[in-house]
């Protein structure tokens, strides 16, 4: 069993800063890439940003300049740094992440979401 519990949602000004986390537990061998998305009301899930097992980046143009993702291996943990924050980043974010388990199994886990406010 693996689980994904993401974590630093909240309520947050435009222009303001939020870091959110994504802790992954279990039995865990390796947590190899880990994407950040996001779903805003009434409309689809996109990829905000994405870091490989060898901390290679990429991000949404929507995002580029303004989010960084970071991972620390030895906690099994990614952040999202979101700063300049702006209205329409307001959605449900989600971390998902391709884990090897302890018995060699590749697997795709979701987090149950944690949700970004962007309101005066």
């Amino acid at each position: 069993q693996v689980q994904l519990v993401e974590s630093g949602g909240g309520l947050v000004q435009p222009g303001g800063s939020l870091r959110l986390s994504c802790a992954a537990s279990g039995d865990i061998f390796r947590v190899n890439a880990v994407d950040w998305y996001r779903q805003a009301p009434g409309k689809e899930r996109e990829l905000v940003a994405g870091i490989t097992s060898g901390s290679r980046t990429n991000y949404a143009d929507s995002v580029k300049g303004r989010f960084t993702i970071s991972r620390d291996n030895a906690e099994n943990t990614v952040s999202l740094q979101m700063n300049n924050l702006k209205p329409e980043d307001t959605a449900v974010y989600y971390c998902k992440a391709r884990v090897l388990t302890t018995n060699l199994l590749s697997l795709e886990v979701w987090g149950q979401g944690t949700l970004l406010t962007v309101s005066s």
